[in-house]
Formats: structure tokens, C-alpha cells, sequence
């Protein structure tokens, strides 16, 4: 890690981690504190999905921006948006204004990043680390995220029933969850008011020449082919992995088998340190088999793997096929966020990154309401795993036909 250990990357690193461990403890309290509000679960769905549904307005807005109007403003204001989502969540439960809140605001009811945080980082850390350490830092960078879930769901399953021992009711408890959420949303902006010029695009009058020469759509010119297939599979994968959120997985837990948000807090803690720590495999896996080898090869499996969650009998064996699944998950993330910034020009790179973003959440905004209807129906509670993990497989395959061929230039090399 020290290799690419700048002031700016060690910044990045501190953002995500907070960030992510915001979303990590609201993602398992979420559904408990909304239902305890009078929401049912498929208004819960609902909810969800026109937040993910507003956030990709939000996103695209801030992120085919950013690179125009600074990087570091951009973070600032998605920081701000933060803080107003948590503090309208904590004070209101009328269901009208939890839409507007969450549509305008940032809520991460997934545990996943939402919002214009990872499009930007992504392309700030691709500037400020060389590009033979890029996707080593990429998966150093999803550790740091899956790190923070982890630790995030830990704190936000055991923070309520801690609370309720000193007498809180149990809406209360998860209300103090939410507040929590939005005070380190305040904590970010004041960590990205950090970050340095070198974050920044090259604004020198030779780079200003070359970006300009190809017209812009969304803020991609020379890129706008792979961009746009790629944010195409993407959303592909991502409305797959929309049926089955981390709320709404912890949820499922509940309804199988009872769990209670401690116990879950416990589950999802340790799903995200497998995911972490095999992100770094990613890396030394790419470096001898490529980018989109790696990210089909190890994600085929793991949606394999998801399938079969609500098929074990017992809670010991569903808890251990999904330990399994996420021990493999996650090593797509760094190899695909590194092959984005590899095959697209530096000038375009929050614009790609935003654009094929904004593609993941459209993608993954329908799924929950549609798996908030099926958990309505108790005869169909584990339908949502057999649709995503198909779903799944399908990207992975469509992803290696059209894009085995396409190098990033470390490994024409």
C-alpha cells in the first residue's frame, strides 16, 4: 500500500472508510426503523426504489460536472445532501416527505455506495497513483470499503440493542442509527475540504486543446462507445443485485429464521471482511490472467453461490454459503473500477465513472420494490436470490464476450 500512499490517497482512504461505514450501519437497521415508522414492507420496497431512482438524477448532475466545476466542491456538496437525507429520516415518518428526503438527499439503504462519493474518488485516486500500482490501489480501496460495511453493520446491529438495555424503545434505538449516519456525513465534507489541487483535471492550455478536439456528451467524447456499453451491463448486473440489498437480505434473515438486528449486524460484519480482504486477491489475480478475466471468473461463481442462500435448511448453512459467496464477490469490484479508468482518457474519467454509476443504480432502483412485493408473500420470500444470481450470470457472460478483447494499456504492454 505504500507504494501509492500519497496525503490525497491516504485522504481518499479515510473517506471511504467513513462513508461506507455510514451506509454499513444504517443498511442494517433500515427496514426495522422504516417499518416501525407504519411503512409495510412493500412500501419500504418502494421507498427504496425511488431513492436509488432520485440518486441517479443527483449523480449524473454532480458527476458529468465534476471534472468542470471541481472535484473537491463536488464531494463537498454530495457530503451536504448527506447530512440533510440522515437528519429528514431521524424527524419525520410522513411517507410523502421520506420520498422527496431520500430522492434529494443521499440514503444508502443497501450498505452499497450511492450518490456522486465513488465515481469521483475513483477518478481523483486514478490521478494521484501511477498506473502500474492502479488496481492494487483499487483493491486496497475496496478493502477499506468492505472493512467499513463490516465494521459498520457490526456497530449498527449492536448500537440498538445496547440502547434498548437502558430502557430506549426500539424505535428510538434505530432512530439513534440514522442520526449517527448523518453526523458522519458532516464528518466527510470536513475530510474532502482536504484534498489537494493534484485531485483535480489538468487545466493547462495543451490539455484544454486535446479534450475539446471530440464533442462531448455527458462529459465523454473519445470514450462514449465503452462508456455506454459498459454502463449498459452494468445496470444489467446491478438491477440483479438490486433483489437482494443488504436490508433486504437481513430481512430475509428475519423472516427465515428470526434473526435479530444484533445477530445480523454480526452476519453482515463478517460477509464484508471476506469480501475485503479478497478484493486484494483481485489484484494479483489481474495481474496474471487480465482485468476481464478476473472480473468473470471470479464473479460466475459467486452468483452461483447466491442462489443457493435460500436453499440451505438451517441457518448455520445459510450463513456459511453466504460467507462463501462474498469470499469471492467482491473481486470484480477493484479489476472493474480499474478497467474503467485504464480504457477511458483522465480528462473523462468522473463523467465515465458517473454515467456508467448512474447506470448501475437505474439498475438496481426497480429491483427493490419488486422484491418488497415478493416479501409481502411469504410463499415467495426466496425468490429474489434465484432472480438475482440469474441475472448475474447473464452480465458476466456478456461482459467477457464484448470485452475480452479490449486491453487496458498495462497489459498490451
Amino acid at each position: 500500500m505504500t507504494a501509492f500512499a500519497t496525503d490525497d490517497a491516504k485522504l481518499l482512504f479515510c473517506t471511504r472508510f467513513t462513508r461506507l461505514f455510514a451506509y454499513g450501519a444504517l443498511s442494517v437497521v433500515l427496514v426495522f426503523y422504516l417499518t416501525g415508522l407504519g411503512l409495510s414492507e412493500s412500501r419500504t420496497g418502494l421507498l427504496f426504489t425511488l431513492i436509488l431512482a432520485g440518486d441517479t438524477v443527483v449523480s449524473l448532475f454532480l458527476t458529468t460536472a465534476a471534472d468542470r466545476i471541481g472535484r473537491r466542491r463536488v464531494l463537498v456538496a454530495g457530503s451536504i445532501l448527506m447530512v440533510g437525507a440522515g437528519l429528514a429520516f431521524a424527524f419525520t415518518s410522513n411517507f410523502l416527505f421520506l420520498i422527496v428526503a431520500g430522492t434529494i438527499g443521499v440514503i444508502s439503504p443497501s450498505g452499497n455506495e450511492v450518490g456522486p462519493f465513488l465515481s469521483i474518488e475513483q477518478a481523483a485516486l486514478a490521478h494521484v497513483v501511477p498506473g502500474r500500482t492502479r488496481t492494487a490501489a483499487f483493491a486496497w480501496y475496496t478493502l477499506t470499503g468492505a472493512f467499513a460495511t463490516a465494521i459498520g453493520s457490526l456497530c449498527g446491529g449492536m448500537l440498538p440493542g445496547a440502547l434498548r438495555g437502558s430502557h430506549m424503545a426500539a424505535l428510538e434505538s434505530y432512530r439513534a442509527v440514522v442520526l449517527l449516519y448523518a453526523s458522519l456525513g458532516v464528518l466527510l465534507a470536513l475530510l474532502f475540504t482536504r484534498l489537494s489541487s493534484a485531485t483535480e483535471v489538468d487545466r493547462s492550455p495543451n490539455a484544454s486543446s486535446a479534450s475539446v478536439l471530440t464533442a462531448k456528451l455527458l462529459g465523454v467524447g473519445h470514450s462514449r462507445s465503452v462508456v455506454f456499453k459498459l454502463a449498459g451491463l452494468f445496470a444489467l448486473d446491478a438491477f440483479g443485485g438490486g433483489f437482494v440489498v443488504q436490508s433486504l437480505a437481513a430481512y430475509w434473515f428475519y423472516l427465515r429464521f428470526g434473526v435479530n438486528p444484533g445477530t445480523l449486524g454480526a452476519i453482515f460484519f463478517g460477509a464484508n471482511v471476506f469480501a475485503g480482504v479478497s478484493a486484494l486477491l483481485a489484484s494479483r489475480l489481474a495481474a496474471r490472467f487480465g482485468l476481464v478475466r478476473t472480473m468473470v471468473f471470479t464473479h460466475l461463481p459467486s452468483n452461483v453461490l447466491l442462489t443457493l442462500v435460500p436453499l440451505m435448511p438451517t441457518l448455520p448453512l445459510a450463513i456459511l454459503v453466504l460467507l462463501a459467496r462474498f469470499s469471492i464477490s467482491q473481486m470484480d469490484v477493484p479489476t472493474r473500477q480499474s478497467y474503467l479508468m485504464a480504457v477511458v482518457r483522465p480528462d473523462e474519467r468522473s463523467a465515465a465513472a458517473g454515467i456508467t454509476g448512474v447506470a448501475r443504480t437505474v439498475g438496481a432502483s426497480i429491483a427493490p420494490w419488486l422484491a418488497g412485493m415478493m416479501f409481502a408473500r411469504p410463499s415467495l420470500i426466496n425468490l429474489p436470490f434465484f432472480v438475482a444470481g440469474t441475472l448475474k450470470i447473464v452480465y458476466d457472460v456478456l461482459l467477457y464476450r464484448e470485452f475480452v478483447s479490449l486491453q487496458p494499456p498495462e497489459e498490451k504492454a
